[in-house]
């Protein structure tokens, strides 16, 4: 059994005791598939902190995944010691648990030296599991003798605009804790003593899944902790845009399946799934799909965007996730059913709005539908691209008034059994189309993945064959994505 608990194990404890036990006896049960891009995003925002901080004064890195854990402990506790630098990462070890600070940095005063102690997180507020975070950070740290001056918890600060050449002055909030992690103290001794209770245990604690599974962020063990409950046919969950506190209102009561949520629990859409559900058929109101896009007209667009949202922004004038297009794709369809096709993406690293607005301007003509999914996106993206670049600004507003999206249309007239409860095009495309498959796709196969495809391009270190790789990735699923919406259009009428 581990003689001390990491902050992170202790933070897994007050989630649910049986993640702790499950990270501490059978950890190779994990699944962090879901946390890679989080973990990428912390250690881009953790090394700009660092950056930031280091300005105050001489300054030093404690890496303990190179040094070892031993070797990280013992090098802190001395420059702890000596306080004449700022720390990144120093490890604080002692009441059976241990930790590293994100930022120490030492404050004279006339009984030696104190620290003002910062935990940086990538959010943009401050989380109430933060808080929970930094009372074991000072806790422990001072049960190993380091005398805390301060305690801050920093987070993304969302309306910070980069002016460029590396200057991210103002990119954090910071907020004070010391009082309030300070005063808690006690309560996590309390935890602590649990925790080490909880560990001990030879057998995994019974404990059934439930919202602690979710909250306050998604447990890596929540397949394992799932596999052993009766899957149901058709899942509550299913339903679409039924709430999550709905949903454990049901089960509370014992309802899991679907044919077993009472109708007047249920709005029209949710009702309508139901129905086509348990009857295994499919609902398509093909007259009215096709008068929704009666008198539209030719040549018809079809245009989808890709989107990157760096939490430390790289361009000029851009927030922290702020949405960025660096790529779309066009199909264009004629009078006379010829369709053709055109995309941009710009991998170069450098701002892609400019390029993506003159690009977008050049290829969506001046009349005729531009077909979109989810038209409020699509929009919000042009309009931004306008006020970014106001000598494009005309011909960018023409071509978001002309937007027409599909989604509703095919909320409101289709729903097959296969999608679960969901109108995502990746879930209506099999359903109406199922010769085309984004399963099919080599690589990119979801936004998700896009986004991690575009940072791993820009990067320096990607090689010319690999960058290339990317490209083809990138291209092929955003075409399929308009492409994707043709054969919707011509499904739903639109070609009549």
């Amino acid at each position: 059994m581990p003689r001390s608990l990491s902050k992170s194990k202790i933070i897994a404890f007050r989630q649910c005791p049986k993640r702790l036990w499950l990270e501490v006896h059978s950890p190779e049960l994990r699944d962090d598939s879901r946390s890679e891009v989080v973990f990428a995003i912390g250690n881009q925002v953790g090394e700009v902190a660092q950056a930031l901080y280091a300005t105050q004064g001489e300054s030093e890195i404690i890496d303990f995944q190179q040094e070892g854990f031993a070797n990280a402990i013992n090098r802190s506790r001395h420059l702890l010691q000596s306080g004449s630098k700022i720390l990144f990462e120093a490890g604080v070890q002692s009441a059976g648990g241990h930790a590293f600070a994100d930022v120490m940095i030492p404050v004279r005063n006339g009984n030696g030296t104190a620290w003002r102690m910062i935990e940086v997180k990538s959010s943009t507020k401050l989380k109430d599991y933060y808080r929970d975070d930094v009372a074991v950070q000072t806790y422990i740290a001072t049960q190993a003798g380091v005398t805390i001056d301060s305690a801050a918890l920093a987070h993304i600060n969302n309306q910070f605009v980069y002016q460029g050449n590396g200057n991210y002055h103002g990119l954090f909030t910071e907020n004070d804790l010391t009082a309030e992690a300070m005063g808690r103290h006690d309560e996590v001794a309390g935890w602590i003593r649990q925790a080490h209770d909880v560990a001990a245990c030879t057998s995994e604690p019974n404990i059934q899944p439930g919202s602690q599974c979710s909250d306050p962020f998604e447990c890596p063990f929540i397949d394992h902790c799932h596999a052993h409950l009766p899957k149901a046919t058709h899942p509550v969950t299913h339903l679409p845009r039924i709430q999550r506190t709905k949903v454990e209102r049901l089960e509370s009561m014992g309802i899991r399946e679907m044919a077993d949520v009472p109708d007047h629990e249920l709005n029209r859409t949710q009702q309508r799934v139901k129905e086509h559900t348990l009857a295994g058929t499919c609902y398509f109101d093909r007259e009215r799909a096709a008068a929704a896009l009666e008198g539209l007209g030719y040549p018809a667009y079809f245009l989808d965007f890709e989107t990157a949202n760096l939490a430390v922004p790289v361009w000029k004038g851009t927030r922290p996730f702020q949405q960025i297009p660096f790529q779309f794709s066009l199909h264009q369809l004629n009078q006379s059913s010829t369709l053709t096709h055109t995309g941009f993406l710009n991998l170069s690293g450098n701002d892609p709005r400019i390029g993506f607005a003159e690009a977008l301007i050049a290829h969506c003509g001046t009349t005729g539908p531009v077909y979109v999914y989810n038209a409020a996106f699509e929009r919000r993206i042009i309009n931004e691209c306008a006020a970014a670049i106001p000598s494009l600004a005309p011909p960018l507003h023409a071509i978001a008034n002309r937007l027409v999206d599909l989604l509703p249309i095919a909320r409101e007239h289709f729903y097959h059994p296969d999608q679960c409860g969901s109108w995502s095009i990746k879930a209506v495309l099999p359903a109406l189309c199922p010769d085309l498959n984004y399963n099919d796709l080599d690589g990119v196969k979801d936004g998700g993945m896009a986004v991690e495809a575009f940072s791993e391009a820009i990067a320096a270190t990607t090689s010319a064959q690999r960058k290339d790789q990317l490209r083809e990735q990138l291209e092929e699923y955003c075409k399929l994505d308009t492409l994707a919406m043709v054969r919707m259009w011509q499904e739903f009428g639109g070609d009549r």
